[in-house]
């Protein structure tokens, strides 16, 4: 048997998925969040944000350069990245509360691989026509017509994939400038690099492999179902009810009469009739097509619903379901929730919390100490002041008062420094013990230095070690 006759079963070819038009409240209401969730994508960079004279005024900004991520008010530096760590748990926490709720709720609204393939399927149905043209075009032959559909089709999905790429560097640089640069060919390469990398993921990914990515790149179909169980609402086939199938004069029937409608409405080409699959992607448009069709035979709607395994042994049963919001707050998603509120309100008073200034030591270890010529012994450190604030400001760096030490700034006759505005300052300085002091006797000695703001007399210190002559 030859290699192409072993290999021939194991293999089989794509098969094109020409999702049917539908109108119900789960459609109008992916419209509403794609409209929503491309409007801030595409609109963020170019929101403005007054912070002050010599700080960037986009709203939205991750500031590769200034090495500072802005967020309207919030403005962070990169030794907070543990913000946008607790973000990220939040978020995934979040993701595992919905879907413990309510399935995969997020791939079939909000997920962008989903809301990009919404919108390019709708560019799809302007150019071609809804399923029915489409699935006759793709069979016809090559010929004018054809390439005049496919290359219309494929120019919008262009302009919408350069408009994604384009988009995402906005938040990297300020917009208007980026945006004169990118057209004038002054941008630097890893822009267009960036521009041009997105701009084909999102033209293959949302125009040829919409379910591939996914069922076969994305790992979270894998991962949902350690985080659904038989309490979760999800898009469920009322097997029950519908079955067995047949036609609407066939009166030994069930409701369903296996019209297809779930199935060509489906952007993943399932018959949700077989039951939970790993392609479904929760969107609910099969609910849409199928009331509409138990309205049209006068049958009541529900026959696929948002639904319980739990609840489905009930009905069938003959017992009345339970209410959705039992299903909902049950202590699997209470637990949940409690563990996303409390990492938002530490974030939260973390935030508030921060001083807005900060100081960092880090003593110079060669040499260790130095014996001056009357015996008095120094140690040099390197302080890093930071000036969160939005105008320049004086800085005032001592010791504890109580400290037998003496303290001086390196270039200075002062003990001051102006720390200009949102930067970081780095200053050396030398601290003095008498050569009879304990600090100069012994090998090493605590030691606090402090730093104050002498406009808003705010005050932050960092701690050290005088390391001294052993006797």
């Amino acid at each position: 048997m030859s290699v192409s006759q072993k290999s021939s079963g194991l293999y089989a070819p794509q098969e094109p998925i020409f999702p049917r038009r539908v109108s119900g409240p789960f459609r109008r209401g992916k419209w509403w969040i794609m409209a929503a969730t491309l409007a801030i994508y595409y609109l963020t960079p170019w929101i403005r944000w007054d912070r002050g004279p010599n700080l960037p005024d986009q709203a939205v900004l991750i500031d590769m350069a200034g090495k500072r991520f802005y967020f309207f008010m919030i403005e962070i530096w990169p030794h907070e990245f543990y913000f946008i760590a607790g973000l990220l748990i939040m978020a995934g926490i979040g993701l595992f509360l919905f879907t413990s709720a309510l399935g995969r709720v997020w791939c079939g609204y909000a997920c962008p691989q989903t809301v990009w393939t919404d919108l390019f399927i709708l560019v799809e149905r302007w150019v071609e026509g809804d399923r029915n043209a489409r699935v006759r075009l793709w069979k016809a032959k090559w010929d004018a017509r054809k390439w005049r559909l496919r290359l219309t089709k494929w120019a919008v999905w262009l302009v919408i994939a350069v408009a994604t790429g384009g988009a995402w560097v906005f938040y990297f640089a300020d917009a208007p400038t980026l945006l004169v640069d990118l057209m004038t060919g002054r941008a630097a390469f890893v822009a267009y690099a960036s521009v041009g990398v997105l701009t084909a993921t999102t033209f293959v990914f949302g125009g040829f492999m919409r379910e591939q990515v996914c069922i076969y790149m994305c790992p979270w179909p894998r991962i949902q179902a350690a985080m659904m169980d038989e309490e979760t609402l999800t898009v469920t086939y009322r097997e029950h009810r519908g079955e067995p199938r047949g036609k609407k004069h066939e009166a030994t029937t069930g409701d369903c009469i296996d019209c297809m409608a779930c199935v060509n409405v489906c952007p993943m080409g399932i018959d949700i009739r077989d039951g939970q699959q790993l392609a479904c992607i929760t969107c609910a448009l099969c609910i849409d097509a199928c009331d509409d069709v138990m309205a049209r035979t006068g049958k009541p709607r529900g026959l696929i619903d948002y639904c319980t395994y739990t609840d489905l042994k009930r009905e069938e049963a003959g017992s009345k379901p339970r209410p959705a919001w039992q299903h909902i707050f049950r202590l699997r998603t209470m637990v949940y929730t409690a563990i996303w509120g409390l990492v938002g309100v530490i974030l939260i008073v973390a935030l508030f919390m921060r001083a807005p200034i900060e100081v960092t030591v880090a003593p110079v270890r060669e040499p260790l100490f130095v014996t001056m010529s009357d015996g008095t012994i120094r140690n040099t450190y390197e302080l890093r002041l930071r000036n969160k604030n939005a105008t320049a400001r004086d800085f005032h760096i001592s010791l504890t008062s109580d400290s037998a030490l003496r303290i001086a700034l390196e270039g200075r006759e002062v003990l001051s420094v102006e720390v200009p505005a949102d930067q970081t300052l780095a200053q050396r300085v030398y601290v003095f013990a008498k050569p009879d002091s304990p600090a100069a006797t012994n090998a090493q000695s605590d030691l606090r230095i402090w730093v104050e703001d002498r406009t808003s007399q705010d005050r932050a210190y960092a701690n050290t070690v005088f390391h001294g002559r052993i006797r």
